[in-house]
């Protein structure tokens, strides 16, 4: 029950939600996520956290950058859900507007 419990929490907060959107497109950088949703880089990889942890995303190292994409494996119902996703969330009002961003927003941003 702890697992399915977890599946649901992670998808309780429309950040996270924005996120699976952004990754039901394929594999994206930590920063691209942060400059298309305008989070500080500590918020984005809170929730980035809280998706791998409920085992929706999968994380893979690139040198100072991380690269996220949706997991595929890691339990029926997570599949199933992402899958739901899938056909729902690209519609939605908020990954329409976050696949308009301007493409200057989607360069790297530097942190110090």
């Amino acid at each position: 029950m702890k697992t399915t419990t977890n599946l649901f929490k992670a998808l309780a907060h429309p950040t996270r939600l924005q996120i699976l959107s952004l990754l039901l497109e394929g594999e994206v950088c930590v920063c691209k996520i942060v400059a298309i949703l305008d989070l500080p880089q500590s918020t984005a990889s809170r929730h980035l956290a809280i998706l791998k942890n409920s085992g929706l995303v999968a994380d893979r190292p690139d040198g100072t950058w991380v690269h996220y994409s949706l997991a595929k494996g890691h339990s029926a119902m997570a599949d199933q859900l992402l899958a739901m996703l899938g056909e729902h969330l690209p519609y939605t009002r908020e990954a329409s507007k976050d696949r308009q961003r301007p493409p200057e927003a989607l360069q790297k941003k530097k942190y110090s």
